[in-house]
């Protein structure tokens, strides 16, 4: 596999490949070009395509979506498969899901060791997740599973009725679910009222 042509795009693909890993998804350009103090997203754009060209990253554009993957030997980036997308879930005040019925075209790498048949999407509304990148019209990639480890970002039926993206925490006989925005309140409740409806497994951000 051939390498970086210069110091910044070996310093771009190492940040976007250490992303992947910790957050489960791509940054954006905005993201990207903050993280190096760069002022313009074109700039960023260039050194994608620079290393684009050299096999080191391949984009995806999928049912109106957008993604970034970093080349491995073990992945196949070209490889897609389709997800329902059910409806909306709120980053925010929660809200109703949809029941839709609809499928989006999502790139296999972003699913990891999930299979595909175990995801549904769902279309983010508002900012409460927006410190862990969750923004407002992303798609959420969530895996279909009912139990969930202290910390994990998760869909909730709050009291049967409405559905939100939040942390999990436990404490005693009650749960908190924590936005990632310091402008929004955690709610918590007792147990007996929130209900995991899956796993939050990765993102796809709109095109721009």
């Amino acid at each position: 596999m051939q390498q970086p042509r210069t110091q910044r795009q070996k310093e771009i693909l190492e940040y976007i490949t250490h992303f992947i890993e910790r957050h489960g998804y791509e940054p954006s350009y905005a993201l990207i070009a903050r993280h190096f103090g760069v002022s313009s997203k074109a700039t960023i754009a260039k050194h994608i395509e620079a290393l684009e060209r050299r096999g080191l990253i391949s984009r995806t554009r999928a049912d109106g979506t957008f993604g970034l993957s970093v080349q491995t030997a073990s992945v196949d980036v070209d490889a897609t498969c389709e997800v329902p997308l059910l409806g909306r879930i709120a980053a925010g005040a929660p809200i109703e899901t949809a029941d839709d019925r609809e499928t989006i075209t999502v790139p296999r790498f972003l699913l990891g060791r999930v299979r595909p048949n175990r995801v549904y999407a769902l279309r983010v509304a508002g900012d409460s997740m927006i410190d862990e990148h969750i923004c407002d019209g992303d798609i959420a990639l969530i895996e279909n599973r009912t139990e969930a480890r202290d910390g994990e970002i998760v869909v909730a039926l709050v009291e049967g009725a409405r559905a939100t993206l939040k942390r999990l925490y436990r404490f005693g006989p009650e749960v908190e679910l924590r936005p990632a925005n310091a402008q929004h309140a955690p709610i918590r409740l007792h147990a007996s009222k929130v209900a995991v409806q899956g796993i939050f497994r990765g993102l796809l951000r709109p095109a721009t």
